[in-house]
């Protein structure tokens, strides 16, 4: 009995050990992210910002994705063809695809999802995106059926796309998420509440598990994606870290494996500090003030809106403020972009001392000083590094033009529905980052026709004019050129005040294995690893 005891109580000893390396080498793998704010809808149609793309992207997957360093890669689609006057795209879809609830993925969900983008009932802020597709924008504008698109799916997995005009960047679009398919049986069976947990129907390497307002989305590993074999993170938990300083800390102490961004003030400590976990990278987007021309005195005085931006000080702001190795913005467009003529406008080349005497020339023509002081409003989504900026810009033009400033703080999905129904007062604090390596990405925004993220509410024929010019020119020389004098047309009519070109700037645990610094600031959870 005694020895039997024995061999027994090893017996259990050792199953107990294999159980717990089992339960070990099965050990869950989770990334925790910043995000920022709250996405303001995970619907692929009705977003527009960074922090709902971050995870649209791992939730869905485009005819083409990205790979780690955010370069196009076969998605959805495992091959295409491409007519030889360049206005036909033949896409081949993987006869592996799945949904997550394992219905197949066919090229009729893209045509589904292309359509509803492009309703007007939708009133989707990328309804623009796709324009470049035959019919899509009379479709949107509403004044042709959505019969009419120039996609259609030849069978399950043929999907067949004609554009207008031959387009260099098209393969590029259809790595962002306002061209992702979606399941219309999923949609139809639960209505606008489709975007819920438990709802949820998707194609990307992960599933939607559960959100909760003002604190995380927590996203699981999708068993069904085609690729599945290969994602190393089971749980995605993206964090609303508005406060920049709050999620610094909360990196600090381990909770998180990288920040959405970096509070200013402290990121020369920083790369003293933590040299081996701060990542600041070259990024294509531009910060810049949007002026409200639907109202007075905005709308008929250019030469005022000329005089508020001549009186930034840009130097100082990405010198002084940002410090994140930005650089001040004079044009919309950031430098380096492919397809493009680049110019430099007249102002980027004096000194800030010609640019305040110039600003107040203007400003008095305009029929303002001493004794018709201006009052402007500027309005901004809640973090301390836009209000920062703000006071900044808001002190210059007090101190150069006697301007009275106030700031407004706005949550960010108040603050989208702002500038989208043009409701902010006189200024409002917005961004865009580029979704693909081409100007017209930037340009695009201000075409009369682009709708709701034409945030100033530009309207130029002559510029319209320019834009469809460059749709149609296959000569990608003279289409650069075309697209610069859109630019310097659009920038002489003062609709914006650009400010800096962005930097990407974050915290990232080097726990966090398979990353890959890039222009696009993209990072696919799929292509990821942490090690705990």
């Amino acid at each position: 009995m005694q020895g039997f005891s024995r061999v027994l109580v090893r017996s259990l000893l050792a199953a107990a050990l294999l159980g717990g390396m089992s339960q070990i080498a099965a050990a869950e793998m989770v990334l925790n992210a910043g995000n920022s704010q709250e996405p303001e809808s995970l619907d692929i149609h009705k977003s527009s910002g960074v922090s709902e793309a971050n995870v649209q992207n791992d939730l869905f997957e485009g005819l083409l994705t990205q790979d780690a360093k955010a370069q196009p890669i076969p998605g959805a689609a495992e091959s295409w063809t491409v007519s030889d006057d360049g206005k036909t795209y033949t896409f081949k879809l993987r006869a592996d695809g799945k949904w997550s609830d394992g219905s197949p993925v066919t090229a009729g969900d893209f045509v589904f999802a292309w359509k509803r983008l492009l309703d007007p009932k939708t009133a989707s802020p990328y309804g623009y995106f796709i324009d470049q597709v035959v019919n899509a924008k009379d479709i949107r504008l509403g004044s042709k059926p959505a019969d009419t698109l120039g996609a259609k799916a030849v069978d399950d997995h043929t999907l067949e796309v004609t554009l207008v005009g031959p387009t260099p960047y098209f393969l590029a679009t259809l790595t962002h998420h306002a061209t992702f398919p979606l399941s219309r049986a999923n949609l139809e069976k639960f209505g606008d509440d489709w975007v819920k947990p438990g709802h949820m129907v998707s194609n990307g390497a992960y599933m939607l598990a559960d959100a909760v307002p003002q604190s995380h989305v927590k996203l699981a590993k999708n068993p069904e994606f085609h690729a599945a074999a290969d994602v190393k993170i089971d749980t995605v938990n993206y964090f609303v870290t508005e406060d920049v300083d709050g999620e610094l800390q909360r990196f600090k102490a381990g909770e998180l494996d990288y920040t959405y961004t970096l509070p200013n003030q402290q990121i020369p400590d920083l790369q003293k500090t933590m040299a081996d976990e701060v990542r600041i990278v070259p990024y294509i987007g531009t910060y810049y003030y949007t002026v409200n021309l639907t109202h007075e005195p905005w709308k008929s005085h250019p030469e005022l809106r000329h005089a508020l931006s001549l009186a930034i000080d840009r130097d100082v702001m990405v010198g002084k403020i940002t410090q994140g190795g930005e650089l001040p913005a004079y044009t919309f467009v950031p430098p380096g972009m492919s397809n493009f003529a680049a110019w430099t406008p007249k102002e980027a080349g004096e000194t800030q001392a010609q640019r305040d005497a110039e600003a107040k020339e203007l400003f008095a023509k305009a029929g303002y000083g001493p004794d018709k002081p201006l009052a402007v409003e500027i309005s901004y989504n809640t973090s301390e590094n836009h209000k920062k900026i703000a006071v900044a810009i808001g002190a210059m033009w007090k101190q150069k033009l006697g301007v009275d400033t106030t700031l407004t703080n706005l949550e960010w999905g108040t603050m989208q529905s702002a500038l989208r129904k043009k409701e902010y007062k006189d200024i409002g604090r917005t961004s865009w980052i580029g979704d693909f390596d081409d100007p017209s990405n930037f340009l695009d925004l201000f075409r009369s026709t682009a709708g709701e993220q034409n945030y100033p509410g530009y309207a130029s024929p002559d510029y319209d004019k320019l834009m469809d010019a460059a749709v149609v020119e296959a000569d990608l020389a003279k289409r650069g050129q075309t697209l610069a004098q859109a630019e310097q047309l659009f920038l002489a009519d003062q609709a914006i005040i650009p400010i800096y070109y962005y930097t990407s700037k974050r915290m990232l645990s080097t726990k966090v294995k398979g990353w890959q610094d890039n222009v696009l600031d993209n990072h696919l959870s799929r292509w990821l690893t942490v090690e705990r």
